[in-house]
Parts: structure tokens; C-alpha cells; sequence
């Protein structure tokens, strides 16, 4: 394995939610204002990360007045963002729409956005797995994504970070594991092995909190919501929301002997 020098820092966001207008709410909570307030700390963290990741979600409904009012928020940001498709966007709409960091995509088909990129001799991995209308809220791995997963993650290979909108391996909650998952996460997992020594982490969103699980030696992480967060205590059965659970995202270090995540809350804006 090709060992960096430099550390990396990039900050995870994901499902923001934001809607056609400033007031747009959703499950009880304005998702604007703290999107905005998020962007805001992001700008002035004491130490400028590499880059930003959205996980997905970055609209409640794909349509151009949501896309366009995200497209402006996140201008805002001074360092590149990139971006992956949540099940409540359109991987169309979001390269439409949204500027994305420099990057190599695997398709020039404009319905999937997958693609790699590089910072400081790490490599990541944005992978779509927004499965049909009638699978929603799962995420599948595709046969030609799966390819993909199996090309990137070899045995030899600079340290490399995978993300992508959806859940890959049980949660130990009823409702979410009945719903959120990637339907092919298990095989998903098993392609991912060979290059497990060199993956510093799978990062992903869709389920409104922070947790962590670790498997085989691979580290997979979700970050809270910008804006609004789920209970998913292993005896739920519906979808909750937890109004206790403040807006947030990750802070992660990529250092070249470990992986460091640091989870960053703030309140909502009144």
C-alpha cells in the first residue's frame, strides 16, 4: 500500500432536505436556516478542510426551484464540495444543478453519478446506489456499479474512502433495517474485503444520525442530518423523529496511520 505523508481533512454533510422556499419545513423543523448555519461554521472552522462530502438528500423533492436555492447555499462554502445521490434526488438534476469538485466520472451517463477523485495521495469513491421509485427509501448496488467496487477496491492501492447515501449493513433497529438499507449491501461488503488494509472508511447518510459500525476490519460511518435527526433504538418499529438530536456533521481526519472522526452538533437557528 502506497503510504501519504499529509493528513486530509474533509467535513461530512448529508440529507439537508432543502425545499423550493426559505420556510420549507419537514418533519417539524425549517430545513433552510440550519443548512445555511452550517455552511456558516463550516467557513470559519479552525481548520480549512480539504473538501466537503454530501451524502444525498440534498433536496426533499427533485425539482429546479430546490436544486437552484441549494446550488446558491452551498456556493457559499470556500472549498470544493462534492456530492452523492441521495434517494430523494436525481443524479440529472444534481449535475445539473449543483458545481461539483474536480473529478473523474466512470459514466457519461448523466442518470447515474458515480465518480473518483484525489487529495494529497488518498483516493474516494462516490458511488450511486438510488435503486427504482418502487424500491424507495432502499438504495441497490447496480451489476455495473458492483464493477466498479470490485476495480477500485483491490488489494494494493493508495488509502482509499467510499461514499455513498445508503446504509450497507443492518443497524440492529426494526424499522430501519426493514426500509434503509442498500437491498445488495452484504455483497456490497464482500467486494469491498480484498481492500480492507487500505480502506479508511465507508461514509454514508439516509438515516439521520451518527453511528458507527464496524465489520471484517471496515469502518462504516453515518452522519446526522443538517437539520433533523431519527430514533432507531433496536425495539423501533415506525420512524420517529428525536427532537432532542440537534443538527450536525462529521469532522474527519484521515491521517496516515489512522482515521479519526469527530462529530460537530450546533443549534438550530430560532
Amino acid at each position: 500500500m502506497q503510504k501519504p505523508t499529509e493528513a486530509v481533512y474533509f467535513v461530512h454533510i448529508s440529507d439537508s432536505h432543502i425545499g423550493p422556499t426559505a420556510v420549507y419545513s419537514r418533519h417539524g423543523f425549517q430545513s433552510q436556516p440550519c443548512v445555511e448555519r452550517a455552511v456558516e461554521i463550516i467557513n470559519s472552522l479552525p481548520t480549512t478542510p480539504d473538501f466537503v462530502i454530501h451524502t444525498g438528500d440534498v433536496v426533499s423533492d427533485p425539482d429546479v426551484k430546490s436544486y437552484k436555492r441549494a446550488a446558491e447555499i452551498f456556493s457559499q462554502l470556500n472549498v470544493p464540495i462534492y456530492f452523492a445521490t441521495g434517494n430523494h434526488d436525481r443524479s440529472r438534476d444534481i449535475q445539473r444543478y449543483l458545481t461539483l469538485g474536480p473529478r473523474q466520472n466512470f459514466s457519461a451517463n448523466l442518470d447515474t453519478l458515480s465518480y473518483v477523485f484525489e487529495a494529497k495521495g488518498y483516493r474516494f469513491l462516490v458511488l450511486d446506489a438510488r435503486g427504482p421509485d418502487e424500491i424507495d427509501p432502499h438504495g441497490v448496488m447496480s451489476e455495473a456499479q458492483m464493477e466498479i467496487v470490485r476495480a477500485e477496491a483491490t488489494i494494493d492501492g493508495p488509502p482509499l474512502a467510499v461514499f455513498l447515501h445508503f446504509p450497507v449493513l443492518p443497524m440492529n433497529s426494526v424499522w430501519m433495517d426493514a426500509y434503509m438499507l442498500v437491498i445488495n449491501g452484504e455483497e456490497l461488503h464482500q467486494a469491498l474485503l480484498p481492500a480492507k488494509n487500505r480502506l479508511r472508511g465507508v461514509f454514508y447518510g439516509h438515516i439521520h444520525q451518527s453511528m458507527q459500525t464496524v465489520r471484517d476490519g471496515i469502518l462504516y460511518t453515518a452522519v446526522p442530518s443538517l437539520f433533523s435527526q431519527f430514533a432507531a433504538w433496536p425495539n423501533d418499529t415506525i420512524v420517529q423523529e428525536d427532537p432532542d438530536y440537534l443538527p450536525g456533521f462529521n469532522f474527519v481526519h484521515l491521517l496516515p496511520d489512522q482515521t479519526i472522526v469527530h462529530q460537530h452538533t450546533f443549534p438550530r437557528p430560532e
